[in-house]
């Protein structure tokens, strides 16, 4: 049987909890015991996700398989609805192996999410308190606006085609995530950001990357009618 370690960030209003080998599977509650269930409750659809990278993940069966092993304050961002911690595990370098499972991991996230759009096309999403409503149109824009300014914490510049349809704009910010890994995997990274900003660990990206992605193809999958 297979023990999966966890790391939590405890907020004032919520708590996360966050697998520490895979990236993505993340979840929250409004306390240690309900976000710790959710994210066995999410593990069959993390596992569908990873598939599509062809990425073994097998999901614990029970919570007697999740183990605690970080506690962290968590700030106002936890509270408003986002990881906001970086594991101690993310401090580890980033090579070439990292790499290359990084991306892997980041492309299956990525395909998901145009699975769910295509599933939601020429449908209305039901409306709900998560995302304000947003229909597919916002929500792709906000997840890939969202990727640029992830992208601007491991120093890497990228702009949007305003010009060009939604598909081009994922495979560019695509392609933008392998090759702002790639310098970090063989250059590594600044202690700071070009005008003086914070600075994350590449394996940091890719967890808050793969998260965001993965949190927003689930919400529009739940809210397709």
């Amino acid at each position: 049987m297979i023990n999966f370690e966890l790391y939590l960030e405890i907020g004032k209003k919520k708590v996360f909890a966050s697998a520490v080998d895979w990236p993505g599977w993340s979840r929250s509650g409004r306390d240690q015991q309900q976000a710790i269930q959710m994210l066995l409750d999410y593990a069959p659809r993390y596992a569908k996700v990873l598939s599509l990278g062809q990425i073994d993940f097998q999901p614990p069966e029970n919570l007697s398989q999740l183990e605690v092993i970080e506690q962290h304050p968590g700030t106002s961002t936890t509270d408003f609805g986002a990881p906001d911690i970086i594991p101690a595990v993310d401090s580890q370098s980033f090579d070439l192996q990292a790499f290359e499972f990084s991306i892997s991991l980041l492309n299956a996230c990525w395909q998901a999410f145009e699975h769910a759009l295509q599933a939601a096309a020429g449908k209305e999403l039901r409306k709900g308190p998560r995302g304000g409503g947003r229909d597919t149109d916002k929500i792709t824009r906000h997840v890939i606006d969202a990727n640029r300014a992830y992208l601007s914490r491991i120093a890497w510049s990228h702009k949007v085609d305003e010009n060009s349809d939604a598909a081009d704009q994922i495979r560019d910010i695509k392609q933008a995530d392998v090759n702002a890994l790639n310098i970090a995997a063989t250059n590594g990274l600044p202690k700071i950001g070009p005008r003086g900003g914070k600075i994350w660990p590449a394996r940091y990206f890719v967890r808050r990357a793969a998260w965001h992605i993965l949190d927003h193809t689930w919400e529009i999958e739940d809210r397709i009618p």
